[in-house]
């Protein structure tokens, strides 16, 4: 853990804070539906070309059986689950997904 911090740099980088939209998908049984393949690739060229529009700030698919993928979305949370809704494998109910607004602090990365 770093060195102590303050209540002023907690103060300084709260001020910093953006409001963001935090999506959670879940897998459901349909995951594996006839076709769930084709449907699962159009998800995701869909979350690529969301991310490569700067809808998407993070993209993180998860390797699990519950959890199909975390992303922070650059848009407020009634846009993202509008957009959301029309997402291939929520539409076909091999996902569902939650919306939370969220706040993050604008430059901050995942390591390389």
């Amino acid at each position: 853990m770093s060195p102590t911090v303050t209540d002023d740099q907690i103060k300084a980088l709260a001020a910093t804070a953006k409001p963001y939209t935090l999506v959670l998908l879940h897998w459901t049984p349909e995951r594996t539906m006839d076709g769930a393949d084709a449907i699962e690739l159009e998800h995701q060229r869909r979350m690529v070309s969301l991310r490569a529009d700067g809808v998407i700030a993070v993209l993180c698919p998860v390797a699990s059986d519950s959890v199909a993928g975390v992303a922070i979305l650059t848009v407020p949370a009634d846009e993202a689950t509008e957009l959301m809704a029309a997402d291939p494998c929520v539409r076909a109910g091999m996902m569902r997904c939650e919306v939370h607004p969220c706040h993050g602090f604008p430059g901050d990365t995942l390591p390389a």
